[in-house]
Order: structure tokens, then sequence, then C-alpha cells
């Protein structure tokens, strides 16, 4: 497994869990000085961030892209792939290829979090899940010509009233016969939803591409209750290779959480 750390650009994002904020080149140079393999990004939008740029500060820090988020999609943007207007839809599905073309310049998956929605209002449920399984299926398609994978993130309830386990994410998944759509397994989402964190992990198995680490008050690792050591042990058994990225608010500050996320890192995983 792989450390990386979380580098947000959306100022209407600001107080949300992300380690570094606005500057992308201050942030890779702090994360290669603590020993981060890779940096998870999360644009305004596509074109905030120049490609040649971005993989200048990657080369010269000795980082990865571990992925890319959408989220600005919904917090700036207001686009959600459940919402009830059909040019909203559209625009959102547009706005996630645009992010997923950008990722896979460097073999790096787009993220869907935020920009699911959720169900409320005119759009119950049923109609929500079809609306979302239709552009997962969408945006499958569009990794497969990619050669790239898509992560999908389970949230909590307090977030979204759509899929909150990684066993109902692994189910959409599977029943809309995406092959190129990863689960995003979120700790901390996982610390309000799932009885079992390994069982979850073990059960999900081979949907998981990506693991955001976070602890259950989504401080960084080591400053909460979750027990980690099964965690990454359920991880390694299930033959997960991928990021453990630090996706947590930055506190006490940023640099004393990307050091605990680091350091905590390094004793669970070597």
């Amino acid at each position: 497994m792989k450390s990386a750390v979380t580098i947000s650009l959306v100022p209407e994002a600001r107080g949300g869990p992300f380690v570094y904020w606005d500057d992308l080149a201050a942030g890779c140079r702090a994360a290669a000085a603590l020993g981060f393999d890779a940096v998870e990004v999360f644009p305004p939008g596509p074109d905030a961030v120049s490609p040649d740029d971005l993989r200048a500060l990657l080369d010269d820090n000795g980082l990865a892209l571990a992925a890319v988020g959408t989220g600005a999609g919904w917090v700036k943007h207001k686009l959600s792939l459940t919402s009830p207007d059909d040019a909203t839809r559209d625009r959102a599905v547009a706005f996630v290829r645009s992010v997923m073309d950008l990722a896979a310049r460097f073999e790096a998956p787009a993220i869907i979090g935020s920009m699911q929605g959720k169900w409320e209002g005119a759009v119950s449920k049923p109609v929500a899940l079809r609306y979302l399984g239709h552009a997962l299926f969408k945006l499958d398609q569009h990794a497969a010509d990619l050669g790239t994978t898509l992560l999908y993130e389970p949230l909590n309830r307090y977030e979204t009233n759509l899929v909150n386990t990684l066993g109902d994410a692994a189910q959409l998944l599977t029943g809309a016969s995406l092959e190129h759509v990863k689960i995003l397994a979120d700790l901390y989402h996982m610390n309000i939803e799932e009885a079992n964190l390994p069982g979850a992990i073990r059960a999900a198995g081979r949907h998981i591409g990506h693991v955001h680490f976070a602890d259950s008050n989504r401080r960084a690792a080591g400053l909460g209750h979750t027990d980690f050591a099964p965690i990454v042990a359920a991880l390694a058994d299930v033959g997960y290779s991928g990021y453990l990225s630090a996706e947590v608010l930055p506190l006490p500050d940023t640099d004393a959480a990307a050091r605990q996320t680091i350091d905590t890192f390094r004793r669970l995983v070597g």
C-alpha cells in the first residue's frame, strides 16, 4: 500500500477535510518533504490545473497523482448526477468526464462523492438510483475508452440518503454491470455506517479501488478512536495495494495533520 495526502484548490470547500489548501506547488513540496508517495488533488474544474504544470510539479517532487476529485462540481457549480433537471444531469456527467480526462493523463482515477446527490422532493429514491446508475454506466464506458477507472464513494447518512455502505455500493456497481468503476472506501464514512469495518472491507473485496485514510472524528489517523491495524490487515487480505489517502481535517494544523498521517501510515504499513 502507498501513502497520499489531499490538496484542495476549491475556495468554496474551505473548512472541509483536506490537508493542504490553495497552493498546489507548496502542497506538493510539503508532501514530498514528509515522504508521501502521492497527492490527491481537488480542483475547481479540469481547466483550473495545467497538465504540463502538474506534471512538472509531480516529477520535480517525486510524487504520483493518486486521484482527482470532482467535489467542486457540486460545491462550486451545483451539479448533481441525480438532479431532477435533465440538463443539469447532463452537465454533471460532462463535468465528471472532463475531470476523468485530466486524471487519465496521469493514469489516475477521478472520484465521485458529493456529485452523486440525494433523493428528495419530486425525485424518489428509486428514481434517484436510476439516474445515478445511468450516469455511472455512461461514465463506466468513458473510463473504458480512457483505459482508466472511476471511483465511487458511498457517503454517510448526513451527506446522502442514496448509498451509505460498501455493501450497498457493491450491489449498485454489480447491478449496473459496471466494469471500470471501483469503490472508494472512506474510513470516516465507514465509521458512521458500517457495523464492522474490516468485515465490510473483506466483503467488498475486489470492488475497492481507493481508501480515504481518516480517523473516526475525521482527523488524521491516530487522533480518533478507530482501530486501524485490523483495517489494514483486511485490506491486505483482499489484495489491496492502492493508496491510503488522507482526506482529513487540517487539525490541529496542516503540518501536524500531515505528519500524523505519515507517521501512522509508516507504523501500520512500513
